[in-house]
């Protein structure tokens, strides 16, 4: 067995109140690796298409890989798998925090979770061991109260619990996962699965830290780290993920006003910088990691405190800046609101912009709604996200997602429905940085910023020594090209960025964000585990992730027609820097066609053929369907 990995995961079964462990050998664990990876070859091997994702036969699943639990920064996230009961396709989620690392220390890779438990319950896996707990007292408790009331429980404040909140409880589509109530599995609507199967919450932990099969090459790597990162220049660290709100601002691709505009007004108000300087009270961190870029703030007068962290960028554009809002400590009030009942802050953004669209328009009136909506008005979220989490009165209707909603109210609401798959779109503007119009319409999950580094970084390549070169990017390609050259760096950097989240590596921490470079990567993959895989074996895991994902959508009926986009992108934005420009149509089939034919994808459908599922060795999945 690979040193770095457990080799073991854990199955249970809910409706029977049974666990077992299940040895995992080599030759699997080095062709699928961890993470989405792993999650999706279960996915595809032992469930049937067709089947709900609330079915109790679905499974609910967790992966680690061999470096989750080390030592080196970025390299503690783990991913979520399972039917996503938003997109009703594939559905995965990364987190970082300490679960992971906490799970590995349990002793296992990765657990696979099926059935139902006839009461609330929640799950105690400590040292190899699994146990039932009853969670009634849990159920319909705010995610602060369940993680102390389990941690006092066990008597132990170092386990690390997992849970799903009232969001989850009551199955909205988009409810989240939440580790120490602050690191979360966001996208997807996994906290809905977890709620269906009436788990409450997954409590880890032990004292089975994983070995490197060569410490000295580990040992190299992190040394390496610590000399060449410096975390008091890093803008990550200093103002997190929201040190970007000024540049998206310059470039006119801020989302404003449900992506009417690329520019806000107030947008000083809302940057990582004036968080720093007004309610921030530190920066939190995961476990090893040196970098710290989450944010921890306290707003006093409001109730928000430092245990739900604080926002970030995804959050202060989805509730402030598409809604017009400007006030940061009611945006810090609205997030700390989605993450007590566990809601992904982004498709909960998203949804209430479209109801203040819907309302602007006279699709929703007031008395659906029951007090009026306007853009600007900082008590819109704060009023809306219990209800959407408790699917009390126009919160039942929201809590389906804006592509269900927008089916139910018509009127010419399904054009003002930003998703792809059903997913809410992230906030990030594809009519400015083009690749994205690939990243969401191509994303397995549905909508998705994290596919791949974003377009600024290409128009830094050049034929020198750089941290892409690697790759063989090696020529500039600027921001608002689409052709095949920005299709293929996209192409690229999109198994890079999978790759990632196979191996567990944060891609704040993995080049060309943060510092850790290619080559220390594979070095110290290869000191934990003890093999020599190449770079070159790690993105052909990559290309295997993603025919799986693929084949996977389309055994349930996601097949090309859904690569597409909202029609908004193709409408011109009407303020900032990038007035009147908009994604043509035919250009973005074209680049589609060019995608599928770089990923190997038969034409037209994008379908991974039988040859390339042969040379990916996963012709089982082709043989199946």
């Amino acid at each position: 067995m690979a040193s770095g990995y457990a080799g073991k995961i854990l199955r249970i079964d809910l409706s029977e109140r049974s666990s077992r462990v299940e040895h995992l050998d080599d030759l699997t664990l080095r062709r699928y690796l961890g993470g989405g990876l792993l999650g999706a070859y279960f996915l595809l091997k032992e469930t049937h298409g067709g089947w709900d994702a609330f079915d109790p036969r679905s499974p609910l699943m967790f992966f680690t890989s061999a470096m989750n639990g080390s030592a080196l920064s970025g390299a503690n996230r783990y991913v979520a798998v399972a039917k996503s009961p938003l997109t009703g396709g594939y559905g995965e989620s990364e987190a970082g925090g300490y679960w992971g690392p906490a799970l590995r220390q349990a002793g296992f890779d990765g657990l696979i979770i099926t059935g139902r438990a006839d009461l609330p319950t929640w799950l105690l896996i400590y040292d190899g061991r699994c146990e039932f707990r009853d969670a009634r007292r849990f159920w319909g408790q705010l995610a602060g109260d369940v993680d102390d009331g389990i941690k006092a429980e066990c008597k132990d404040q170092r386990v690390v619990v997992l849970q799903t909140g009232i969001a989850g409880e009551r199955r909205v589509r988009f409810a989240a996962m939440v580790n120490n109530c602050r690191h979360f599995h966001g996208r997807c609507g996994l906290g809905a699965v977890m709620g269906a199967k009436n788990l409450k919450a997954i409590a880890v932990g032990g004292h089975d830290k994983p070995l490197a099969a060569e410490p000295q090459v580990t040992q190299e790597v992190l040394l390496w780290f610590k000399r060449t990162y410096d975390r008091t220049k890093d803008t990550m660290h200093l103002y997190g993920t929201a040190r970007g709100v000024k540049n998206l601002q310059a470039a006119g691709i801020l989302p404003t006003r449900h992506f009417r505009d690329g520019a806000f007004d107030h947008f000083q108000e809302v940057t990582g910088e004036r968080m720093a300087q007004t309610i921030l009270t530190r920066r939190g961190t995961c476990y090893a990691c040196a970098v710290a870029c989450k944010r921890e703030v306290a707003v006093p007068e409001l109730g928000v405190i430092p245990k739900y962290g604080g926002p970030e960028y995804e959050t202060i554009a989805a509730i402030g800046t598409m809604n017009g809002i400007a006030d940061l400590k009611r945006i810090a009030l609205a997030n700390q609101l989605c993450s007590q009942y566990v809601l992904d802050t982004i498709s909960t953004g998203v949804v209430i912009s479209f109801a203040i669209e819907a309302y602007s328009l006279g699709i929703l009136t007031r008395a659906d709604v029951g007090f009026p909506l306007a853009y600007g008005d900082p008590e819109v979220p704060i009023r809306l996200i219990p209800l959407i989490a408790r699917r009390e009165g126009i919160g039942d209707l929201l809590a389906e997602g804006v592509w269900r909603a927008a089916k139910r109210l018509g009127q010419g609401a399904e054009a003002l429905a930003l998703h792809v798959r059903g997913q809410e779109v992230p906030m990030h503007e594809p009519r400015g940085k083009k690749s994205l119009a690939l990243a969401y319409s191509t994303s397995p999950t549905g909508a998705d910023h994290m596919e791949a580094p974003h377009d600024p970084i290409y128009e830094g390549f050049y034929p020198g020594k750089h941290p892409l070169a690697a790759l063989g990017l090696i020529e500039p390609v600027p921001m608002l090209d689409f052709g095949p050259r920005k299709v293929r760096a996209f192409a690229y950097l999109q198994k890079l960025w999978t790759l990632y989240n196979i191996v567990g590596m944060c891609c704040f921490v993995g080049v060309p964000i943060g510092k850790l470079d290619l080559e220390q990567l594979v070095r110290y993959f290869n000191g934990m585990t003890g093999w020599d895989v190449s770079l070159w074996e790690l993105l052909k895991a990559s290309e295997r992730a993603h025919a799986l994902y693929r084949l996977y959508n389309h055994r349930e009926g996601l097949a090309t027609e859904a690569d597409t986009l909202p029609e908004r992108f193709f409408q011109p934005l009407e303020a900032g820097a990038l007035k009147g420009e908009k994604l043509d149509r035919d250009q973005f089939r074209q680049a589609l066609q060019w995608y599928y034919r770089m990923m190997n994808w038969a034409n037209p459908h994008g379908i991974p053929t039988p040859e390339l599922c042969a040379e990916l060795e996963i012709e089982w999945v082709w043989e199946r369907m």
